[in-house]
């Protein structure tokens, strides 16, 4: 195990001080390869909460003042925080959610290209003076901070699906409360916590609750002080979310991105050999585990035959087991619910009559990879997003069909096409209905200065760039009356 520079890591954060939550209950925060006890964790209470949101609604009055060039000195200071610690956040990505070498590598950097945005953010915001029409007057739109900002993120990529609201909020003068999921509480919030204590963030402006649903879940969009609750989970709860936000006695604005389903549409003139390898590392990249995973792959009638067996091919080699293997490409799911939802989607699979083309034996929470062909986009098979390594694989008999079966789903995240004609490629993309789509790519793609966000039942907001600088900044509109106006009355 990596030598380990930050402790006290089974507290809370609240106020610039690492405390014992006060519900009177703990969670045992364990290794989902092992079983191993990672630390154990005194629950945060609504008292907890409360004192959250209190202190960072007190630090955001100061922080809001703070010159541009203050805050992206803070960024420079993280950045190099997360180079030296580059082992120590991987080793406990690895250990929390489970994420192979690969994966945990791929998330670390995720974090650190947010950082290296989030430099440039306090400088772009821009006010506006504005025509109008009155004499002696003048018209300005200035962009200011919302205040603060509630977050609550998931267990899958827990580093950098925190990281990506906390690191944007704080550069753009906002104070957040953050809720890891359970599952990863560490990764999630409280060593994202440890890394910007050490950069020098002053007290309050980040904080970082561990709690119980049951306790402080809908108490923490409740809460009078969080103007904004960003979210990312599944799409039951961001409705959830979203009706809290909206039934409080105070409307919240919310950013949500929520559960997917995303096709890979590999069309008639595809490279063949690209488009599988693609699919492969799209739908099994973390055990399949992404909201931006390639859910449902969709092959040409010409190809798909051929396809289908190099698929298998492809994947039956790959192999399973410890995530800290450098060779580990199918770890374990994060709990015992994943996996028990994953065998009966596979069972449901098997009872339908969909031919399975690769299987394996379940070991505790690993799951091997599981194949299925002939599988009809329509079924609840294809339709559900499976958050496991198993991957159904649709035949279309023509590009409309191809496109129709795409847009044939409650979401719309991500999608990739394939095709050796990029004009054509451009064409059926700019038809699916989703957030994104990448032509000759995969769908799993997140850039730190590009948008993000989906369609339909996976949410609404954007982030990263000038998006996010919008979602969590608000617009006040000022006039100054300069020469005396005569009133009618």
């Amino acid at each position: 195990m990596t030598d380990l520079h930050y402790t006290d890591l089974d507290r809370q954060f609240i106020d610039g001080r690492w405390v014992h939550g006060n519900a009177g209950e703990t969670l045992t925060n364990r290794n989902p390869f092992d079983d191993t006890v990672l630390n154990t964790i005194a629950l945060a209470s609504v008292a907890d909460l409360d004192g959250a949101y209190l202190a960072a609604e007190r630090a955001q009055r100061s922080w809001r003042l703070t010159g541009p060039s203050e805050r992206a000195a803070l960024f420079l200071r993280v950045l190099a925080i997360v180079d030296a610690r580059k082992d120590e956040i991987i080793g406990w990505l690895v250990r929390e959610s489970g994420s192979t070498l690969l994966k945990a590598t791929i998330e670390w950097g995720a974090m650190r290209g947010g950082v290296m945005e989030a430099i440039t953010l306090p400088s772009r915001v821009e006010g506006k003076i504005m025509p109008i029409d009155q004499a002696g007057k003048q018209s300005f739109v200035f962009r200011e901070p919302l205040g603060v900002i509630g977050v609550i993120s998931p267990w899958n990529f827990p580093l950098h699906l925190s990281h990506r609201s906390i690191a944007p909020a704080i550069a753009l003068g906002n104070a957040v409360v953050v809720k890891p999921a359970e599952d990863t509480p560490v990764t999630g919030g409280l060593l994202i916590a440890k890394i910007y204590e050490e950069a020098g963030l002053p007290a309050g402006v980040l904080n970082v609750v561990v709690g119980d649903v049951a306790e402080i879940g809908d108490a923490f969009t409740l809460h009078p002080v969080p103007k904004l609750i960003s979210f990312t989970g599944s799409t039951r709860v961001g409705k959830h979310i979203a009706g809290l936000a909206a039934g409080g006695k105070q409307l919240k604005h919310v950013g949500l991105e929520l559960g997917g389903n995303a096709p890979i549409v590999v069309l008639d003139d595809a490279d063949l050999d690209l488009a599988v390898r693609a699919a492969a590392f799209a739908r099994f990249l973390h055990n399949g585990q992404i909201c931006m995973s390639g859910n449902r792959i969709i092959v040409a009638d010409s190809l798909y035959d051929t396809f289908v067996d190099r698929f298998v091919a492809h994947v039956s080699g790959f192999t399973t087991g410890d995530p800290a293997n450098p060779a580990t490409i199918i770890g374990p799911l994060i709990n015992s619910k994943q996996r028990d939802a994953a065998i009966r989607n596979i069972a449901a699979a098997r009872d339908a009559g969909f031919s399975e083309r690769l299987s394996g034996d379940i070991e505790g929470l690993i799951v091997p990879p599981h194949i299925f062909a002939g599988v009809p986009n329509d079924s609840a098979f294809a339709q559900a997003e499976q958050f496991a390594p198993v991957a159904p694989l649709i035949r279309a008999r023509n590009e409309e069909e191809a496109i129709r079966l795409a847009n044939a789903t409650e979401f719309g995240l991500s999608s990739a096409v394939f095709t050796r004609d990029v004009g054509r490629g451009m064409r059926v993309a700019r038809r699916i209905e989703a957030g994104m789509t990448h032509v000759n790519d995969i769908s799993v793609q997140d850039s730190p200065f590009n948008m993000f966000g989906g369609e339909k039942n996976s949410g609404v907001g954007r982030f990263n760039g000038e998006w996010i600088v919008s979602e969590f900044t608000t617009d006040h509109w000022i006039t100054v009356q300069e020469t005396p106006r005569a009133y009618p009355f």
